[in-house]
């Protein structure tokens, strides 16, 4: 399987990556395995896939939480080590095109006192839930690679 099919088959299609890389062969080593499963662990248990209904949790929370995925992923990519390079390529993109634009704009918002606003958290809450979409199907590709059960959207949410 090609890496393009893969991000592909997971709805990943946005991502933005040099051409040479979205032919290359995926074949994921047992570091890439090991790698996707610690990074799925982390999507799955976190708000990054798990909804935020207005009545709970609160923002600065949130925002912390989606920014460790960070140190995290560079946690888990220094620990699998030169073998999940296959993983590190496609975590790289993740974090850079699809995390990173989200955090630097609430962050830079929550310094100047935007989750003092009513409106300002409403719109922080939508953009997480469009975020949330997007890692979704990330945590969901992880699964895939990792092969086993996806348990992203094993509970029931209230819209």
């Amino acid at each position: 399987m090609r890496l393009s099919d893969l991000l592909e088959k997971s709805g990943m299609t946005s991502l933005k990556i040099t051409p040479p890389f979205l032919q290359m062969e995926w074949t994921p080593k047992t570091a890439d395995k090991d790698a996707a499963w610690a990074l799925y662990v982390e999507l799955l248990t976190r708000i990054t896939t798990q909804p935020l209904p207005a009545e709970h949790g609160d923002e600065k929370t949130a925002l912390d939480s989606v920014y460790s995925l960070f140190a995290v992923t560079r946690e888990v990519i220094k620990e699998q080590g030169p073998d999940c390079i296959n993983f590190t390529k496609i975590a790289v993109v993740v974090l850079n095109q699809v995390i990173r634009p989200f955090t630097a704009k609430w962050h830079r918002k929550h310094l100047a006192g935007a989750f003092e606003s009513v409106p300002e958290r409403s719109a922080f809450r939508e953009e997480l839930a469009s975020l949330q979409v997007e890692l979704r199907k990330y945590s969901r590709m992880l699964a895939d690679i990792v092969g086993v059960e996806d348990l992203t959207d094993l509970e029931v949410t209230e819209s």
